[in-house]
């Protein structure tokens, strides 16, 4: 099935903004992120300021506006609301595809269920950095259960509390992590805060 391209025009009025200076702030936001998968499990803040469309977190809107364009095919759950499509196609562009199998970034807004890992692209042994990389909102990234991360990033032991990852998740990430170099890496979000899961990453209940 061929992606879905979301180059149409689309009447600017009405439509939230993106980036107040969008090279500066993606450049900031990139930063971020780059600092959130070299440093597992530390919890980052945002600061860019965007428009954010219903369904999004700011952190989450920030990251797909940095991170997703024409060549970045994405994958949304189905019921996501047009305010986010419309978004999305006016300051990204991005291909819009039905599977996660077939998506270079996955977003999961709040309230959504989330693709198994196993299901995201796994990347090619050749180049594994073509694998899907799962955006995915949280209710929180202070509150909630505990579990220990080490790993490259990490000099003994970060500990991070999340609410509202999907049953089974860690368990699924163990599964993961074995595949490396081949796996999913796992943005968090939360309000304005972030934080990264590479592949390298190891986790302890």
């Amino acid at each position: 099935m061929q992606p879905q391209t979301l180059n149409a025009p689309v009447a600017s009025r009405g439509l939230l903004p993106g980036f107040t200076d969008p090279v500066n702030d993606a450049q900031t936001t990139f930063r971020v992120a780059l600092q959130a998968l070299a440093h597992p499990g530390r919890v980052h803040q945002i600061v860019a300021e965007s428009g954010v469309p219903a369904g999004l977190s700011p952190a989450m809107a920030a990251m797909l506006l940095t991170l997703v364009d024409v060549d970045m095919p994405l994958w949304l759950p189905r019921e996501v609301g047009a305010d986010v499509l419309a978004f999305l196609r006016f300051h990204c562009a991005c291909p819009i595809v039905p599977s996660p199998a077939l998506a270079r970034f996955a977003a999961v807004p709040a309230g959504f269920e989330a693709p198994a890992l196993s299901v995201c692209h796994q990347g090619d042994p050749a180049y594994p950095d073509l694998s899907t990389t799962l955006l995915m909102d949280v209710a929180s990234l202070t509150e909630g259960a505990t579990v220990h991360l080490s790993g490259p990033g990490i000099q003994t032991r970060q500990d991070l509390s999340v609410e509202g990852l999907p049953d089974g998740f860690w368990r699924e990430w163990r599964l993961n992590h074995q595949r490396f170099p081949l796996g999913v890496d796992v943005f968090l979000t939360h309000g304005r805060r972030m934080c990264g899961l590479p592949r390298t990453t190891r986790v302890e209940n």
